[in-house]
């Protein structure tokens, strides 16, 4: 599995995101991988890359979301090939907030790609706009995503676990999900064949004439958050600092509430 190449790459992405490697007796073990069947062409994608001897099943169950789920898995059980997957860095067992982007070159584009057909969402909101979105419990990957999303697009985004269920929801719409869909999903890339298609579609989408363009949100700085905090009042920091009232107000709040982290002191060294 050399992660330079586009199909290894995504095909460890996936397994990264929604496969599961699990232990046995001895040097027993199992890797699986199940997904909805109307996906089965990718599972045999991944068997047809696999120098191993593999096994795909089926099956037909009930679950919370539907009366009846046809799904599909895929296992592999060679110990050599467990091996270098978990070396790689695919953990055994629980797993969600511990994976990480591979330490070892990997192409980039296909290894997200694999993330995001797992894990992730292609398509329209219920507006009309479209949008790219990763749930995962990982903050390595959720930043990692943002890191290599800003290069593609210009987008920024900062990443926080939601209050419900410790999730990053990493979201793209408008222009940045369309560039964020054409560069991760090329034509002729190893893919979901339903989000291939629904990446495809976001390039109709074009912004009304009458939808404002938001300017890029301009980032706090050390050197503001301490000008801010040696005044201590929001109201005698305006003219150093050129931001709103309010933006000065709700800074100091969350300095001194610990919802954003203190400024390092100027004399720090790195």
């Amino acid at each position: 599995m050399d992660l330079e190449d586009p199909d290894y790459a995504y095909m460890f992405g996936f397994l990264q995101a929604d496969g599961h490697l699990s232990l046995g007796a001895g040097q027993k073990g199992r890797l699986t991988v199940e997904i909805n069947a109307r996906d089965l062409h990718l599972l045999r994608e991944f068997q047809r890359l696999t120098p191993y001897n593999t096994s795909i099943t089926q099956r037909t169950r009930s679950t919370n979301f539907a009366d009846t789920h046809h799904s599909a898995t895929w296992n592999l059980c060679s110990l050599e090939a467990r091996t270098r997957l978990n070396a790689l860095g695919l953990p055994y067992g629980k797993k969600s907030t511990k994976i990480t982007p591979p330490r070892v070159p990997f192409s980039r584009p296909d290894y997200l790609r694999g993330v995001v057909d797992a894990d992730g969402s292609v398509g329209y909101t219920s507006q009309g706009l479209p949008f790219i979105s990763l749930a995962t419990a990982s903050t390595a990957i959720g930043a990692y995503l943002c890191h290599y999303a800003k290069k593609v697009t210009g987008a920024e985004r900062t990443i926080r676990r939601n209050a419900r269920d410790s999730i990053y929801n990493v979201l793209y719409t408008k222009e940045a999900a369309q560039e964020l869909g054409a560069h991760l999903y090329y034509p002729g890339c190893l893919s979901l064949e339903r989000k291939r298609a629904a990446a495809a579609a976001l390039s109709g989408w074009v912004r009304p004439a009458d939808m404002k363009i938001a300017p890029p949100r301009r980032r706090w700085q050390a050197w503001e958050d301490r000008v801010l905090l040696k005044h201590d009042r929001p109201t005698d920091a305006a003219v150093e600092l050129g931001r709103t009232e309010q933006s000065r107000s709700l800074r100091l709040w969350r300095l001194k509430t610990g919802r954003v982290p203190m400024p390092p002191r100027q004399d720090a060294t790195c």
